[in-house]
């Protein structure tokens, strides 16, 4: 009972997502183990000259990350609320199009594929910009995490500020640039949001360990993003 208890109280935002990519790294690893099974057989075996088939984003488990990356944000404050808010939306077109058919856009890069070959990937709210939306506010959190990975008191508003400054700005219009520029005004001390982090019982140590997992898990799956992203011509693409 006792375990029990210190597991919920252990349980965080960056725990479960710990636990996410944990489950989805094994599941790829199995994913790409089939492929290439698969290709050695000379029947089925082929080449997209447009793309690469062998990758694979798995779309749910990604989008359970998206969702627990919200509830950060929440902790961080008003500051994030535009943000969080543009999150929110792209998981639920994600997600729209997931359960039109869950067999075949069990795989995220099939979205990209269906979208690119009705040429709409860059029409309206598409789900391939939502993907690619949300692989920047992902950015701008890992970039925040690691920060704060390095220095737990490292000034707040200098973190997030960096931390814009090197993953969204570049992607945003004035408008998105100058209503970052208030919410900076909203962002928490640097000791409020990490006791608010990091959970009851745990050190700095422990929870400063606990976010290079967490990055080193998530850097390799925004890598294969961007990398997809790029191959559909989506990755240089910037805010109206």
């Amino acid at each position: 009972m006792k375990r029990r208890r210190d597991m919920e109280v252990e349980s965080t935002e960056i725990t479960s997502c710990i636990e996410e990519l944990s489950m989805m790294k094994l599941l790829k690893v199995k994913l790409f183990k089939n492929i290439h099974d698969q290709q050695q057989t000379p029947a089925i075996a082929h080449h997209d000259n447009k793309h690469n088939n062998n990758h694979h984003i798995p779309t749910m488990p990604f989008l359970s990350i998206s969702n627990l990356v919200l509830q950060v944000l929440d902790k961080i404050g008003p500051t994030m609320a535009v943000l969080r808010q543009d999150i929110y939306q792209n998981i639920q077109r994600l997600e729209k199009v997931h359960d039109l058919d869950p067999a075949v856009y069990s795989n995220m890069v099939e979205i990209l594929k269906k979208e690119s070959n009705e040429g709409k990937e860059t029409k309206g709210p598409s789900c391939s910009k939502a993907l690619l939306w949300l692989t920047r506010s992902l950015d701008f959190t890992l970039a925040l995490l690691e920060l704060l990975a390095e220095d737990l008191e490292r000034n707040m508003v200098q973190a997030v500020q960096e931390s814009y400054t090197n993953t969204l700005k570049p992607w945003h219009g004035w408008i998105s640039s100058a209503a970052f520029k208030v919410a900076l005004k909203l962002v928490p001390d640097s000791k409020d949001l990490i006791t608010i982090l990091k959970g009851k019982d745990k050190n700095n140590d422990d929870f400063k360990k606990e976010l290079r997992t967490f990055i080193s898990l998530l850097a390799p799956l925004l890598k294969e993003i961007h990398d997809v992203l790029d191959a559909y011509g989506l990755d240089r693409l910037k805010s109206t």
